[in-house]
């Protein structure tokens, strides 16, 4: 039996017939359903490692499906497509995907995604796997983030995006070099993603008082982790949002 369980949702036959073929031939358990409600029906019943999710589908929407499946899990998951506008990706990352990808597609790309998701999150963590900066505590062995002793809902990624910036204090990451680290160099996407990543990390930090830290944005270089004086907050004890790095 495969070490990993795959949940492809999508409602038109031919797609997932040749998606699963694919993914059972990189070792994938495929569970396959063809309307919004048998998808979160089998999430929830076979918890799988991944979820390559369509948008347009019958009973509920992807879009739906995903916010659905964020309330509980950060499971990763990759949106699918006919449409490509850019409003709806931003949306879709907003929500929760890890990934976009527009129909028609290359079965391949797809799977080469699937592999660069995966593999970030098998990265061995590296020896010491806690950290700990002011109210900030990342377990990267349990994928747990909190601040100031709250749980704060996080997704793999913005974990992954987190940890690579905490590990770097002070160092900063152009968006071209953090979807190189973090996504990987087979990536097909663009630097958008990293924006739209790093502004929902963002809001979901902020509901929290920071204390000696925040993430903060160089304009037109990139973004870095800035520890604070100890007891130094931004204002309303919120970290600053500033503008996008260009």
């Amino acid at each position: 039996m495969s070490e990993y369980k795959m949940l492809i949702a999508d409602d038109n036959r031919q797609i997932t017939s040749v998606l699963e073929q694919y993914a059972r031939n990189e070792g994938y358990d495929v569970i396959i359903a063809y309307d919004g409600v048998k998808a979160l029906e089998l999430y929830k019943k076979a918890k799988p490692d991944i979820v390559l999710l369509d948008v347009m589908m019958p009973g509920r929407d992807g879009f739906q499906v995903c916010r659905e499946i964020r309330k509980e899990s950060s499971v990763p998951i990759i949106m699918i497509t006919a449409r490509g506008e850019d409003f709806e990706k931003i949306m879709g990352l907003d929500i929760g995907a890890d990934d976009y990808i527009v129909k028609p597609f290359s079965n391949a790309e797809v799977m080469a995604r699937v592999r660069a998701i995966m593999r970030r999150i098998n990265i061995s963590a590296p020896q010491e796997n806690l950290f700990t900066c002011g109210n900030l505590r990342i377990n990267l062995e349990t994928y747990v983030v909190e601040v100031g002793g709250h749980v704060v809902k996080l997704t793999k990624k913005e974990i992954e995006i987190l940890w690579l910036l905490a590990q770097n204090k002070n160092k900063v990451f152009s968006r071209d070099s953090l979807l190189d680290k973090i996504w990987g160099y087979d990536y097909y996407g663009d630097s958008r993603t990293v924006d739209s990543h790093i502004k929902r990390l963002r809001a979901k930090l902020e509901e929290f008082p920071h204390e000696g830290w925040e993430i903060e944005t160089l304009w037109g270089v990139g973004y870095k982790f800035a520890e604070k004086p100890e007891g130094a907050e931004n204002g309303d004890g919120k970290a600053k949002q500033k503008d996008v790095a260009k």
